[in-house]
């Protein structure tokens, strides 16, 4: 994962790298990053889009493949398969698509030397973006794929539950950051497994107070980590929305996420609450294709654009923004 500094600065100097992630399942994930992958490619840009969501891979339905091409799963499984191989050109120009593990079962949770590989045959695809479809929830895996770019996507619903498992996602994911940056002190590995132990009752962990203690025992390592940790930046896009109006929630989170993680995030997307994307997926059709007019293909049309013009940059009021993006796409509706 972040131990490889430089496999994701290389990774990053050839391609936009947006692995997208959800604290839970059932939120829209993998329709939103197989349409975001679309909509890339529609627009001019090289786009491949791969399934990561290893023990769960489904991807190709959303793209309105069938299922018969091997992917990463036999890649891991076999030494027979070249990983070049396995990307498949889709119907849509731009776009390829690297299935899962769709068709090997059992690989929900890969090995350390079986990540390295496929970290390694992933910097070598070619394309203008790479769009890493994760698995839902806080598994190493997940949070190591996420950790290949400082700059990533989170999809979640408004629903309490939806809201509360993507604040635990950002936490699992910062704490799993200032691990690795510790890895070589034992002293304060030790702190911090101790750290993370702790009982319920006590006192909720936060990445200010864990610097601290870091800084108790080292103050350079401390400052590493504040360095480190400062470099990511995610995305969020709210999905199934039913009015701009439920947006009055992001002050609360923006003061959730900055006391309890110190962590800036950008505002990305809106979609709307569409029974198109319904329509499509029991058609096993292709939502922006199916359904180019519907509300929720022109929020994600939007994302993408967004994307396209913005995307190494940090957002100013994005917040605000998004807002009134959000108002001016409902009138039109």
């Amino acid at each position: 994962m972040l131990s490889d500094f430089k496999l994701r600065e290389h990774m990053e100097n050839k391609r936009t790298i947006i692995p997208i992630a959800s604290g839970k399942g059932g939120v829209g994930k993998s329709i939103f990053a197989a349409n975001l992958s679309i909509a890339l490619a529609g627009m001019g840009h090289s786009t491949v889009v791969a399934d990561l969501d290893l023990g769960g891979s489904n991807l190709y339905t959303c793209l309105g493949m069938p299922n018969k091409y091997p992917g990463i799963g036999d890649f891991l499984k076999t030494k027979h398969v070249k990983f070049d191989d396995l990307i498949v050109q889709t119907s849509i120009p731009n776009l390829k698509f690297l299935p899962g593990d769709g068709r090997t079962p059992f690989m929900a949770n890969i090995s350390y030397d079986q990540r390295l590989a496929l970290l390694k045959e992933l910097k070598k695809i070619s394309a203008e973006y790479l769009v890493l479809d994760l698995g839902a929830g806080t598994v190493f895996n997940t949070l190591n794929f996420y950790g290949l770019a400082y700059k990533g996507m989170i999809i979640t619903t408004f629903e309490t539950a939806s809201i509360m498992n993507f604040i635990m996602f950002l936490r699992n994911f910062m704490f799993r950051v200032v691990s690795n940056v510790t890895r070589h002190n034992q002293e304060v590995l030790n702190m911090l497994i101790t750290a993370f132990q702790q009982p319920i009752r006590s006192e909720p962990l936060t990445l200010s107070s864990l610097v601290r203690r870091i800084a108790d025992i080292d103050p350079q390592l401390s400052l590493k980590v504040q360095k480190t940790c400062s470099y990511y930046r995610p995305r969020i896009i709210f999905n199934m929305g039913d009015h701009p109006d439920e947006l009055n929630v992001l002050e609360k989170l923006d003061n959730t996420l900055m006391k309890g993680l110190s962590v800036e995030a950008d505002h990305f997307g809106f979609i709307f609450h569409d029974d198109s994307v319904r329509k499509a997926a029991k058609k096993k059709k292709v939502l922006i294709t199916q359904y180019p007019r519907s509300i929720a293909s022109r929020c994600i049309k939007h994302i993408a654009k967004r994307v396209t013009e913005t995307w190494d940059h940090p957002i100013k009021n994005s917040k605000v923004r998004l807002m009134e993006e959000t108002q001016k796409l409902r009138i039109e509706n």
